[in-house]
């Protein structure tokens, strides 16, 4: 029972801590007579679309966690609080696009919600301020990291992790383990699932209203909403190597669904706002915390030294840094 614990209690405070696109037929300049209607005819050129070259800087990037890159050295930047990694994909994305330090603004922070794009975050190595000050007319290029922490994602992960401990109690006085501890629970509250759904719904609603925010003032910038890259595999039980049984597979699945619905409606706020939505999950997928440490993208509930739990270590930061200037250079 104490490994089974140990897991899903770390798997809990990991995931907590989760919870981001002619020619006319007329004369010619001597005079000379158009070219009879039974005659052949000039080829009509089409035109070829001028390409829409990618944006320059100023480059600001807002986000949470996942785009601030907890725990990756270097850790740079004030306050400490906020976490931030010179290698986190804002990092390698201006580098990507040359823009020298005058041309790219950083202003991710752990924890951050969407408040804190519009009002000062506290944090343990003092105040952030507000995430959105840090764009003016003059930035052409914003990425929007963020609404894991919003969409309150803590409550589902503490329950699922809390539902599948008193389970495996149950188990060992004969009564069974059940299939979907968690799901079951959730489907037993009456509308508990869908209440999950409203807090993502709502958290689209803040994020909808940031990002005309962001419109207002910078209106000349193209916006990317970026995803949350895979957590957990499309087959959860190929976790068990990683996890254990301290969740069961079924519930790993529930947990799965809640990041697709997250990462859902952040594609829908993107669209609905004109700015282009980069998908972070697809190039993950295979990349997530039960891969392999060589692979993986995202560290498991016991990560790699100095990294953090449930997380993106470097190699996710610059899978997503990928998908990013993929989507920016068109």
């Amino acid at each position: 029972m104490r490994p089974a614990g140990v897991r899903a209690a770390a798997l809990a405070a990991g995931l907590a801590a989760v919870l981001l696109t002619g020619c006319s037929g007329g004369g010619g300049a001597d005079g000379a007579p158009a070219l009879p209607s039974d005659g052949p005819r000039p080829v009509r050129a089409t035109p070829t679309p001028t390409p829409t070259p990618p944006p320059t800087g100023p480059y600001v990037a807002l986000g949470d966690s996942y785009t601030s890159g907890l725990k990756i050295a270097p850790q740079v930047g004030e306050p400490k609080g906020c976490a931030r990694s010179a290698v986190n994909y804002p990092s390698l994305v201006a580098t990507a696009l040359g823009l020298g330090a005058g041309q790219f603004r950083d202003v991710s922070c752990s924890g951050a919600r969407t408040g804190d794009l519009t009002g000062a975050q506290q944090t343990d190595g003092g105040a952030n301020p507000p995430q959105l000050d840090a764009l003016t007319p003059a930035t052409r290029l914003v990425t929007v990291g963020i609404g894991g922490n919003d969409a309150g994602f803590m409550e589902v992960v503490t329950e699922c992790a809390k539902e599948n401990l008193v389970d495996a109690v149950k188990s060992m006085i004969g009564s069974g383990r059940a299939q979907a501890p968690c799901r079951e629970h959730y489907a037993s509250v009456g509308g508990a699932a869908d209440q999950v759904q409203r807090k993502v719904d709502a958290a689209g609603e803040r994020l909808g209203q940031v990002l005309q925010e962001v419109r207002r003032r910078s209106p000349q910038a193209r916006v990317y909403v970026v995803g949350y890259p895979s957590l957990l595999p499309a087959e959860p039980a190929s976790c068990v190597p990683v996890l254990g049984n301290a969740v069961a597979a079924a519930d790993l699945g529930f947990l799965v669904e809640k990041e697709q619905q997250l990462n859902a409606m952040l594609k829908q706020r993107a669209e609905g706002a004109g700015a282009v939505y980069v998908d972070a999950a697809a190039p993950s997928a295979g990349h997530d915390m039960c891969a392999g440490e060589a692979t993986r993208w995202v560290e498991p509930p016991f990560p790699a030294s100095g990294l953090a739990a449930i997380h993106p270590n470097a190699r996710g930061q610059q899978g997503v840094a990928d998908a990013v200037l993929k989507a920016v250079r068109g």
